[in-house]
């Protein structure tokens, strides 16, 4: 069986090894900066280094995804990754120690990927069967170790010290990795990206009409939605309901922050 990564997950990885050796290197605390994110002068940077592929490609192709695609088939691909992702939030849930989660991730599972035909169809949610995202840098969190100072990584985004060790743990649990067919995995990888950047398009134009710095709204969203996950302050879901008819759509839609993919979806992990 072929186990390599795909090849956006491998590059990712690279640079965020490379960021890390040289933010803990060479970087020093920016003056009077906030003490979560020392590396301000940095991550500013990269930022906009970010936000520039994101304009160049990103978001070109996400558009053109949102607007070719109908609703019903946007929310069978968004369905399909989230099942994916429920198998990964299983084993977390495991390892933090909360039975309800796991139950409710294993079942969903299950539930979609044969009733909801490999998880087009998300069957689970009306049975009232709630998805609990987990991950490994969640996990960390849950058994006492540190955030560690704010981080952006290249491509993928906000992140931080703790969670950022995390990613190459969290690449070996997503289950596309084990697919023998290089092809196929890789492509599906890239249609996860579009359709979690395609989510993020309606949040990102608010964002940047409303924030008088978006670099610093961006990090203390995201730093607060990360505390929320670990501590579970909160249960919302970022995922749209394309299931529902247009006009609802607004009182059931959340979104997750950068391209990690997310995290995305993290991403912008």
């Amino acid at each position: 069986m072929n186990t390599q990564s795909p090849a956006w997950v491998r590059l990712s990885g690279r640079l965020a090894v490379v960021l890390l050796a040289t933010v803990l290197v060479g970087c020093a605390s920016a003056p009077n900066a906030d003490p979560r994110d020392p590396w301000e002068p940095y991550n500013r940077s990269m930022t906009t280094f970010n936000d520039a592929v994101d304009d160049a490609v990103l978001k070109p192709v996400a558009t053109v995804y949102k607007e070719v695609l109908p609703r019903p088939v946007r929310t069978g691909v968004g369905n399909f990754f989230g099942n994916l992702s429920d198998v990964w939030s299983f084993v977390n849930n495991v390892l933090q120690a909360k039975p309800e989660g796991a139950l409710h991730s294993f079942w969903r599972v299950v539930i979609n990927t044969s009733i909801g035909i490999g998880g087009v169809f998300d069957p689970a949610s009306e049975m009232s069967l709630e998805r609990h995202r987990e991950d490994f840098g969640q996990t960390l969190g849950r058994w006492g170790v540190p955030s560690g100072p704010y981080v952006v990584l290249p491509i993928l985004g906000s992140s931080t010290l703790r969670d950022s060790f995390a990613l190459p743990v969290d690449s070996y649990g997503q289950p596309l990795r084990y697919s023998d067919n290089v092809r196929l995995r890789n492509s599906l990888s890239v249609l996860g990206i579009v359709d979690v950047r395609a989510r993020l398009l309606d949040l990102g134009n608010i964002l940047d009409e409303a924030a008088l710095d978006p670099y610093t709204f961006k990090r203390d969203v995201y730093l607060q939605k990360r505390q929320s996950d670990i501590s579970d302050g909160s249960t919302s879901s970022d995922e749209e309901r394309y299931d529902l008819d247009e006009g609802d759509s607004g009182a059931a839609e959340k979104s997750p922050v950068s391209p990690r993919p997310p995290r995305a979806g993290r991403r912008a992990r």
